[in-house]
This record gives C-alpha cells, structure tokens and sequence, in this order.
C-alpha cells in the first residue's frame, strides 16, 4: 500500500516568498517493502589555483592500503569518503605551441578539455565545461540548471596571463565555446539565487527593513506540513531551518564588514573580507543548494587562476601565484604547502558539514561527487599531467571511495569528468578530449 507524500518541488509559501525544501522520504511515494526514498545524485566541481607541492599532495600505497600525504591530512577523518587518481591530465591546458599562458589555460580547459584560443580580444573560444553540458541533459530536473560560485570577482576583458583574455583566467564554467558561465562571489547574492526569486520585489525590501528571515514569512505553512510528517522528516526539517537562518544571519553579519586591512581593494557589499568565511559561507551555499535539490550542479573556484591572494591565516604573506615560481626554495615551497593545507582544511569542513546531512539511510555527501582539484600539478614546472585531483563521495553508490587508483600516464581528466556527469544521469557521448568514461566502482 502506497503512503500519502508531498510533491519533490513542493515550497513552504507565505507574504510573496516561497522557500525550497530539503530532500525528505515524504516527497515520494514510498512502499510498505521499501526503507526510503531514494535520494538524487549530484556533482560538484572545486576548483583550486597555482597547483601544489605534489610531493606533499600525494598518498602512499595503492588501492585501500594507502596514507594521506601532508597536505590532504585535513581530510583524514573523510579518508573513507575519498577517491584519489594519479596520471590524470589536461593536455589543453599545454602550450601545444601558443606559448605562454599556463595560468589561463589551466581555468579553462580545467572542466572544457579544449584548447583555448589565444587572443585578449572578443574572440574568446574554448569549449563547453562539463558542468553546462551535464545542465543541458538535465538541468530541467532541478529550478536552477546549476550554480557557479567563486571568491574573486576577476575580470571577463583584457590580458590576463600572457596574450589570454582575463575571461580564460576567471571562469571554469563556460556555457559556450565562446560564452563563460558569470559565477556569484557574493553571498546573499548566490543565496538569494536559491531561495529569493520567487519574492516580490516589495516583500525583499519589508524583509530587509525589518531585518525577518525567510523562514519568518513561511512558518504557518510550515506548521501545517509539520503535521504530515514522521519523525525522522520532523528532525530533517528543523536541522534544515536552523542551517538555513544561520547562514542568513551569517551573511548579514559578513555584509557589514569592511576591508579595511585591505588597502586599494574595493569589494562589492556583503562580500566578506575574512576569507575563511567566505570560502565557508560559499560552501554552505552549494551544501543548501544540494540539500534542497535547487541544483544538481555546482561549480566553486576558491581562486582564479594566476590568483596572487596573501594568506594571512597561515601567515604567508608573499603573493600565491609568486609563491608559486619557486624555483625549488625550500622556504617558498614550504609557504606554498601551507596555502595547500589551509585549502584543504576549508574542504574538509565542507565534507563534515555535508556527512551531517541525513538522508534516509544515507547522507547528502554519499549522495554527491565533489571533484576537489586543479588543471596544473607542479606550478614552478607549468606542469599540467599527474593532477592534483580528489573526488569526495559515492554518488549515490556509483563511486567506490576509500582508495587510490593510479591511472596510466596521459589519462584524460575529461574521462572522469565523462563518468562524473553519467553518474547524475546526464548521458554525454564525449566530452572535449575523452576518450571513455573511467569506471568510479
């Protein structure tokens, strides 16, 4: 016999404003033999500048007898929920004869797997990213196709990195060969991207005015859903809620900072000056997009490519993309590992933040593919095979984690990139440079 449930798509609506909700087993019909619903899969891509210390990236061992290299330890109580390749590499992100440009490349054929065209004119070319082309198969399935995150506003004109246009050096998403997906850096911004556009105009600026949460405007409804629910759904929903108002009280907090130790920056409102909060405040938006099934597809770059940022939380004060040209300088390398490690600690908290998440029997990390990696390895060496890459979660059972897999050298990174977008239901044939999806299980 079937249960009574409430449609997947289903809002809490009240005053203008409707607010998604998180994945519950009320949402499908579900059989006296079954546990649960089955929750979607969904995939993301983290994006990191200037590659790494590999030597510290690296794990020891093969298969599920391995160790976390220095830099990755941050993810130690994740190692379980982890798939680390070795071998996989961009050949686009090469020179193949246009010379400088690295940094460029990297951002660009990072999730496309083509060649950038050369030029700091209009005439942008590379191709289209492996998040738009899996939003083209099923972006439909989801209000938002997907959902572009960053840190760095960066630039879509001019000459960024050697004769590239700054488009190349900015975004990892392109919609087009010849059209970069914007990603949003500002937190209320992406927020209200999830949950604000259905609010009129009139109901933002009496929220804003009186300072009320979202939440505020859909608590009756709220209370009516409440009473069809079990208890397991009761606890999901008001987990939900309190995350939901603790990130809106978070970026009203982080809207009112100003860079004051930043001298010469001018930052758009809201935009937080503490980095580690806005890399946290990001995630915990692509966390809420995901929990409440808005999108299927994020992409985040926690810098744009040839990116220069200080690190004053680990104390490194030399620019990261200088830091990068090492030269073998065991103090410079050493600064660098600590940029890599600090990167590290913000996805791990990431991770814990999304294991949290209950759904059914499972959660919303073994529900997900996060991609944590870059285009570049050694960035003293331009080198661009051997990648740092990690992937975080099963994907719903697609993926078999806890484990390294050593691939054979020149392995296209668009192969996994294939198989990530099969996994979550977008069946591509090819993407740029692939060669066959990799086998994840």
């Amino acid at each position: 016999m079937i249960s009574s449930y409430i449609n997947r798509r289903a809002v809490l609506r009240g005053a203008g404003t409707a607010l998604s909700l998180p994945f519950l087993d009320i949402m499908h019909p579900v059989s006296a033999s079954s546990k649960a619903a089955v929750a979607p899969a969904r995939m993301a891509f983290v994006f990191f500048p200037n590659g790494a210390i590999m030597d510290r990236w690296k794990p020891t061992g093969d298969g599920a007898e391995f160790e976390l290299g220095e830099t990755l330890k941050p993810l130690e109580s994740h190692k379980n929920d982890l798939l680390i390749m070795t071998g996989l590499t961009q050949h686009h992100a090469r020179a193949n004869g246009d010379g400088g440009g690295d940094h460029a490349r990297n951002a660009s054929a990072f999730l496309t797997g083509a060649q950038p065209r050369k030029t700091s004119g209009a005439d942008i070319e590379v191709g289209v990213s492996a998040d738009q082309a899996a939003a083209r198969l099923i972006g439909a399935q989801t209000r938002l196709p997907s959902l572009e995150l960053g840190i760095e506003r960066g630039r879509n004109a001019g000459n960024c990195d050697s004769g590239y246009s700054c488009a190349y050096s900015t975004n990892i998403s392109w919609k087009s060969p010849n059209t970069p997906t914007a990603k949003e850096i500002n937190p209320r911004l992406a927020f209200e991207r999830i949950f604000g556009s259905r609010e009129a105009a009139a109901t933002q600026e009496r929220r804003q005015r009186f300072r009320k949460s979202i939440l505020d405007f859909v608590s009756e409804d709220a209370r009516r859903l409440q009473g069809k629910l079990g208890g397991t759904d009761r606890h999901k929903l008001d987990e939900y809620f309190t995350s939901v108002r603790e990130v809106e009280q978070r970026i009203d907090r982080a809207g009112h900072l100003r860079p004051d130790d930043i001298p010469e920056v001018d930052l758009p409102a809201g935009v937080p000056t503490d980095l580690s909060e806005h890399l946290r405040l990001m995630y915990d938006i692509m966390l809420l997009s995901f929990q409440t099934d808005s999108t299927r597809i994020v992409s985040f770059m926690v810098g744009d490519a040839g990116c220069n940022r200080t690190y004053r939380e680990v104390d490194v004060k030399g620019g990261h993309h200088q830091l990068s040209h090492h030269r073998n300088d065991e103090e410079k390398m050493d600064q660098i590992a600590r940029i890599d490690k600090f990167l590290a600690e913000q996805f791990a908290d990431f991770l814990t933040r999304m294991k949290s998440v209950r759904e059914g029997d499972s959660n919303l990390l073994n529900n997900s593919m996060i991609l944590y990696g870059s285009a570049i390895s050694d960035a003293n060496r331009h080198d661009h095979h051997d990648l740092p890459i990690v992937v975080a979660g099963r994907g719903g059972g697609k993926v078999s984690t806890g484990r390294v897999v050593r691939h054979p050298g020149e392995t296209p990174l668009n192969n996994l990139l294939l198989a990530m977008a099969h996994g979550v239901g977008a069946d591509l044939d090819e993407l740029g440079d692939s060669t066959e999806p990799l086998n994840l299980s």
